[in-house]
């Protein structure tokens, strides 16, 4: 029994005075002479014996009597250890777009926030978070609107950023016991590799189940073919479940153009086709209807007019080979020898390529340097003999680099780096089998520039990035077979992409997307991006034929965007979800150390309120200080 008041229990020395007077009575009897007579004895006898047991009756009735009021205004009471310790509760409520998942006819984090509204006392202060949002030390009735408020979020965080993120909103300057409540449907992606739990806070897991694991999403669309006329798109479909059919809708704007349907057969996935126009702009929008999650059933992407990559090559060797690369329905290419080249008509280029010349010329170089310097892209192809002097001087301008000495040596091409961004999902799976071509010769560079292709020997044979890129080796035939190799093709074809990104059929919401626009903008002009009633201007850099967006976070929604210039459609960009929560794996719960795993959010707060739970005695006892005096009237009453 613990006491709330124990400083009061220092009045139970005052039982020792009902002892002393009754002990020690101050009044003295006084001797009167009698008739001897012996009825009259016996009667004084048992007088005094009678007197004697009421007085000891009285002396225990008071001293309990005493006691009880004692004991009452001490206030005992009955609590567990860390009943009296301050606790502090942090909440996690997973909004991640997996809890749209339905359980009891709604969704499991609609299910969530009901038993949270139901379970947290109307007086306790906690702190709850989301992936985005937190309410930070407050009572249910300031947040139960804001909590009735929350939609599905596209972000998910994993169980070690829960844990960092809900540890900074514990106090740190006095002892408490630390609550954190982790409510979710623990997706596997949620769980970290190493779960790096703190050892100060005590952890409950609620893990939400929903009824059935189906779903049917929309996971990607693709162009297949095209002609002068037609593109042919293909979208991926994928189920969860036994589903066997789903019909996919294909809308431009909110006009419905054509309509399909997936079967899926023995396979958990299938694709739809579709035909659509060639050069006309499409605000597309795939959509199916299911039961499952909603946030993947349907998905943006935007076909504008050809917006053609201008390409320049420089010199007197062989183009074939990049006119074949080249081709008129993305590319706009010309060959140009140097004594035949207009300076001027660099600027209007996207990509210079320097075709194996045998020497660079101070006015080139200067114009070259003025062209990247303002976004342009450039490629430099070496000649069988070069003026290193003369190639210097430009080369040192792109990541320090410089030639030192042509290397008489045969050797293979046979590394390619498939994190370098030229090469980055461009191979579906690393290669090793690959038919490497040769050189009979190379130069050997020192550069700061990371390397794409490598020789055996580690060697580079093409160096750069941003849009700017070297080789060591010359093309000519009697020198390489790198022409007749299908590494070539990937290879240009990307560095001429990177000189001008063009928007892709869709991007990735949360992912750094570069979009760059063939438009020459003033000085007080920029480029804004519109949907509706909702507008934003993304960053961008303005150089002298092109416009670079960059789009990270900007996005916080799905859908068809316009890039505008003064009110005029340039082009359209689309963004979409990415579809890593329509995958419904989920964590076993006993992989996860150190972690109470419990049934539901109302048994959860149920136990807590237990463990917390003080046991008040006074009343009791001051109950029996009443009795007590009761009964000692009526002793003094009727106990003559």
């Amino acid at each position: 029994m613990q006491f709330k008041h124990p400083e009061l229990l220092w009045a139970l020395f005052l039982l020792l005075i009902p002892i002393i007077i009754h002990l020690f009575q101050l009044r003295r009897f006084k001797k009167t002479p009698f008739t001897n007579v012996k009825f009259l004895k016996k009667v004084v006898s048992e007088s005094r014996s009678s007197q004697l047991l009421k007085k000891w009756l009285l002396l225990l009735i008071r001293m309990l009597l005493l006691t009880a009021l004692i004991l009452a205004f001490a206030q005992p009471f009955f609590a567990s250890e860390t009943a009296l310790l301050d606790k502090q509760t942090v909440i996690y409520l997973d909004d991640s777009f997996s809890m749209q998942a339905k359980s009891d006819g709604t969704t499991l984090m609609e299910n969530a926030i009901q038993s949270l509204i139901k379970s947290i006392p109307q007086n306790q202060k906690f702190t709850l978070f989301t992936n985005e949002k937190v309410f930070d030390q407050v009572s249910l009735p300031e947040v139960q609107n804001d909590l009735l408020a929350l939609v599905p979020s596209p972000k998910q965080l994993d169980l070690n950023e829960i844990y960092s993120k809900g540890n900074t909103f514990f106090d740190e300057d006095r002892e408490l016991i630390k609550h954190i409540i982790i409510i979710s449907d623990f997706q596997e992606r949620m769980a970290s590799a190493d779960v790096d739990s703190l050892t100060n806070l005590t952890s409950h897991f609620v893990k939400l189940t929903p009824e059935t694991n189906s779903n049917i999403s929309i996971d990607s669309i693709y162009i297949d073919t095209q002609d002068s006329d037609n593109i042919e798109l293909k979208a991926v479909i994928s189920r969860i479940g036994s589903i066997e059919n789903t019909p996919v809708s294909l809308f431009n704007e909110n006009q419905l153009i054509a309509k399909s349907s997936a079967v899926f057969g023995e396979n958990q996935a299938t694709t739809v086709q579709f035909t659509v126009p060639k050069n006309e702009r499409l605000n597309g929008r795939l959509e199916l209807s299911d039961v499952g999650l909603v946030y993947d059933n349907q998905l943006f992407f935007t076909i504008d007019a050809d917006e053609k990559i201008k390409v320049i090559a420089i010199g007197e060797a062989d183009a074939d080979y990049l006119k074949r690369i080249y081709t008129n329905d993305a590319f706009e290419f010309n060959a140009i020898a140097l004594n035949k080249l207009n300076y001027g008509d660099l600027e209007k280029q996207n990509l210079i390529i320097l075709n194996e010349l045998s020497s660079i010329s101070t006015a080139l170089g200067n114009s070259l340097k003025s062209f990247t310097n303002k976004g342009g892209g450039l490629a430099i192809i070496p000649s069988n003999n070069i003026d290193i002097n003369s190639y210097n001087i430009l080369t040192s301008n792109y990541f320090l680099t410089s030639f030192l000495q042509k290397v008489e040596f045969k050797k293979a091409i046979s590394r390619i780096s498939f994190s370098h961004p030229l090469y980055r999902n461009v191979f579906e799976k690393n290669v090793t089998n690959f038919q490497f071509p040769e050189v009979n010769h190379y130069y050997k560079i020192n550069t700061n520039a990371s390397s794409a292709l490598t020789f055996q020997d580690n060697a580079p044979f093409l160096v750069g990035d941003n849009s700017n890129y070297l080789f060591t080796a010359s093309f000519s035939t009697e020198n390489s077979n790198f022409k007749n190799s299908p590494l070539i093709v990937p290879t240009f074809y990307q560095i001429a992409v990177s000189s001008l990104k063009l928007a892709p059929l869709y991007s990735i919401l949360g992912e750094v997307t570069f979009i760059d626009v063939a438009v020459s903008l003033s000085d007080d002009t920029i480029l804004k991006v519109v949907k509706d009633d909702y507008e934003f201007i993304p960053r961008q850099q303005a150089l002298s034929n092109k416009v670079s967006l960059t789009f990270d976070d900007d996005i916080q929604e799905d859908g068809n965007f316009a890039i505008t210039q003064n009110d005029t459609y340039l082009r359209g960009v689309s963004f979409n979800y990415d579809r890593k929560e329509s995958k419904l794996n989920y964590t076993d719960m006993n992989t996860i150390e150190g972690a109470e795993n419990i049934v539901s959010i109302t048994s959860l707060f149920d136990s807590l309120e237990k463990e917390g739970r003080i046991q008040e005695h006074w009343k009791w006892f001051a109950i029996l200080a009443l009795i007590l005096f009761c009964v000692e009237i009526l002793l003094q009453k009727f106990m003559r």
